[in-house]
């Protein structure tokens, strides 16, 4: 197993709480590192009709039978089992007694606030980060090899061809998750939303212009976009416009939680493609993005994500705000340097909000420039980020 740098974390919060909830996209990892790091805990997966069925008509008979710490695993498919859980504890008033882990935000969220509220300590979990992969001994030449070969646990683990690991993924894990969320009628109709969303990636969203090119309503538009965004598929990274008035731009942009599945659904499957492809600066700026919400996750932070963009031409591709104070990134796919690379970050911090770091994310080798902005490579920039 492929150790995981939100280990720590998990642990920390085994001792601070009564429950632990892992939330994460499919085939993350999340079983796997609850039951590597808990082996002394009893194990439940609720995706076992026969233990659904229990859990759903008898919960309080289902829990009689695990007297002990117990993992239950996709919880989200009996959400009311946490009422009965939230009871549990109350009587027993102990930490680390029950882990949960689920694949979809939207109804594990709604129980745990309600069921759960100050009970339970959440984590959310991504696929396999640059870092996670070096540390096991896994690296590759090129951002473009990341890219094809995406971070799926499964597809580094066992040598599987990604192209067609995630041709798999899509259909076995996106397509019926899909499903059960909406109601949806025409599954081609769906893949070819995705597809565009693929093709729009970290541009601004204009609902609107995608649901015309869809052939469906503004309205399903958002409403498959928050599905997805529930099921860890795509993340959403809103705008910045803190004091900044109305010439701040307020659509979100959209990435995709696994560039690997990116590179899947723009049809590319080799790292040559990777670097022909139109869209080579934002598959780019969607590894670095998500490169950087691992770390934050993994160390147990709030997203935090921003961009900024206004009216006048300002624009920070990536903004997150930290402890210590805002953090600017631009992002670039060139691996030259040139010099205009640092000049938004430059007259964000004068003319907008001053940044606690300045980094320009690129192909390249690194600098330190006087004016304090760095320049780092993406393989570099997670250890160098400052909390």
């Amino acid at each position: 197993m492929i150790k995981r740098n939100i280990t720590k974390e998990l642990h920390l919060l085994l001792q601070e709480y009564p429950i632990v909830t892992v939330l994460g996209p499919r085939q993350a990892g999340k079983t796997t590192l609850v039951q590597h790091e808990l082996p002394d805990y009893a194990y439940v997966s609720l995706e076992d009709p026969d233990e659904r069925m229990l859990a759903a008509e008898d919960p309080r008979a289902f829990l009689r039978r695990f007297p002990d710490n117990t993992i239950f695993d996709e919880v989200q498919r009996v959400p009311t089992l946490l009422s009965y859980l939230q009871s549990t504890v109350d009587k027993e008033q102990k930490n680390g007694r029950f882990v949960l882990t689920g694949s979809h935000q939207l109804e594990l969220r709604a129980a745990v606030a309600q069921s759960l509220a100050g009970r339970t300590g959440l984590l959310h979990l991504l696929p396999l980060s640059i870092e996670e992969l070096r540390q096991a001994g896994l690296t590759f030449d090129g951002f473009e090899d990341y890219v094809i070969h995406g971070f799926l646990p499964r597809v580094h683990s066992q040598n599987q061809r990604p192209f067609r690991a995630y041709a798999n993924y899509y259909q076995t894990y996106i397509e019926r998750d899909v499903r059960q969320l909406i109601e949806l009628k025409d599954v081609s109709l769906f893949e070819k939303f995705i597809k565009l969303l693929a093709g729009r990636v970290g541009q601004l969203m204009d609902y609107q212009a995608l649901s015309n090119a869809v052939g469906v309503t503004a309205k399903t538009i958002k409403q498959w976009l928050s599905v997805l965004e529930a099921s860890y598929v795509v993340v959403k990274l809103p705008p910045y416009f803190e004091n900044f008035g109305k010439r701040v731009v307020k659509s979100p942009k959209y990435f995709f939680t696994d560039v690997g599945l990116l590179a899947y659904l723009l049809g590319l499957e080799t790292p040559s493609q990777v670097l022909r492809d139109p869209l080579l600066g934002s598959i780019f700026e969607n590894l670095v993005v998500i490169e950087v919400l691992k770390q934050r996750y993994n160390s147990g932070y709030d997203a935090n994500l921003y961009f900024f963009r206004d009216s006048n031409g300002s624009e920070i591709d990536l903004l997150c705000k930290t402890s210590n104070g805002l953090v600017g990134i631009e992002i670039k796919a060139a691996s030259t340097w040139h010099g205009k690379f640092e000049k938004q970050l430059v007259r964000f911090a004068a003319n907008n909000h001053p940044l606690k770091q300045s980094l320009v994310v690129y192909n390249g080798v690194e600098l330190e420039l006087s004016n304090g902005v760095n320049a780092i490579s993406y393989d570099k920039l997670v250890p160098a980020l400052q909390h």
